[in-house]
């Protein structure tokens, strides 16, 4: 081969290997790949999926394991250990120090109308595990994008079956555990082979638009709540105190009533005996009941005097003097 035009060059000489050292290296290079694609490690969270040529064979536990080298067997490592979750109206950007999250074109999955034709923006979390891998791997194709899909719709029909007010305030644990069961149910129809740990909802809040008016309404209703709670209170306090005063003046009635009947009953049983006692002996009951009026008039009288009936000349020893003159100035 003529060097011409090319200028002054060296001719470079490949050596020839052995024809028994390229055999080795062949071999080595096939003893490599044989050993690379036949073992493989499956970490305590997860379960090894093996499957031939695309058809499910096996599951292995977590440890070193064997599967049919050169792609015979694939192996898809499905985490049945750890929890998932998925997030709607929000993403997490990042989770080191302080997290931080995004709402930046996720308007579609967060706004929603409820029961009484309002708007409100629902941000929620759903957290699950994988329970069935082979469920989860065959039964449903895309078997993400379909939980998430299955999620939106759930929650959107319970949000529509309630008022904003119940979603934004009370019912909000309510709403999240009929999602949650609603969910499983639907995820076990499909067999996805998901099992839904809870259902949270992150923030609720009226568009922002409308928060100010919203905002106003709720201190309407608070300012409502607490002015009737005070009425109730002011009720709780009077109403008891005045049904325990007219009781008790009721009772004092029917005591005074009984009192009374009482005791016109015993005077009139008392005269009844006196008049019967009477007829019987009337010079003995004139004389008894006579002394013991005496007995009750007499001590109450200052001065007494006691005359006989056949006295006479009786004005000269009374010193009536002193009567007059008390009479005149009074």
């Amino acid at each position: 081969m003529s060097n011409e035009g090319f200028g002054n060059q060296i001719p470079v000489q490949i050596p020839k290997l052995p024809g028994g050292l390229i055999r080795f290296v062949v071999l080595g290079v096939i003893v490599l790949i044989l050993l690379l694609t036949s073992f493989y490690t499956v970490s305590p969270e997860q379960i090894g999926v093996v499957m031939r040529f695309g058809e499910y064979v096996r599951s292995t536990d977590p440890g070193l394991n064997w599967k049919l080298p050169f792609g015979i067997e694939r192996v898809t490592k499905v985490p049945v250990q750890r929890q998932l979750k998925e997030e709607f109206g929000f993403r997490t950007i990042s989770t080191g120090g302080r997290t931080q999250y995004t709402q930046r074109g996720l308007e579609g999955e967060s706004n929603m109308l409820t029961g009484d034709l309002n708007v409100a923006v629902v941000e929620w979390v759903v957290q699950y595990r994988i329970v069935d891998p082979y469920k989860f791997l065959f039964r449903v194709r895309s078997v993400r994008e379909t939980f998430r899909s299955m999620t939106e719709a759930v929650v959107r029909k319970v949000v529509g079956d309630r008022t904003v007010n119940e979603v934004l305030t009370v019912g909000r644990q309510e709403v999240a555990s009929l999602v949650e069961r609603n969910l499983q149910k639907l995820c076990d129809q499909y067999e996805t082979g998901i099992k839904v740990e809870q259902v949270v909802l992150q923030d609720v809040n009226p568009p922002d638009p409308v928060k100010p008016s919203f905002n106003e309404v709720n201190q309407a209703q608070q300012e409502r709540e607490k002015l009737i709670n005070e009425a109730q209170s002011e009720y709780n306090r009077v109403i008891p105190r005045a049904r325990g005063q007219a009781q008790q003046t009721i009772e004092e009635a029917r005591g005074y009533a009984l009192d009374r009947i009482n005791r016109a009953r015993g005077d009139s049983a008392r005269f009844a005996a006196l008049y019967n006692a009477y007829r019987l002996s009337p010079d003995v009951t004139r004389k008894r009941i006579y002394l013991e009026t005496m007995n009750t008039i007499l001590p109450q009288v200052s001065r007494k005097i006691i005359v006989d009936d056949e006295i006479s000349g009786l004005l000269p020893l009374l010193n009536l003097g002193d009567a007059l003159q008390r009479k005149e100035g009074n």
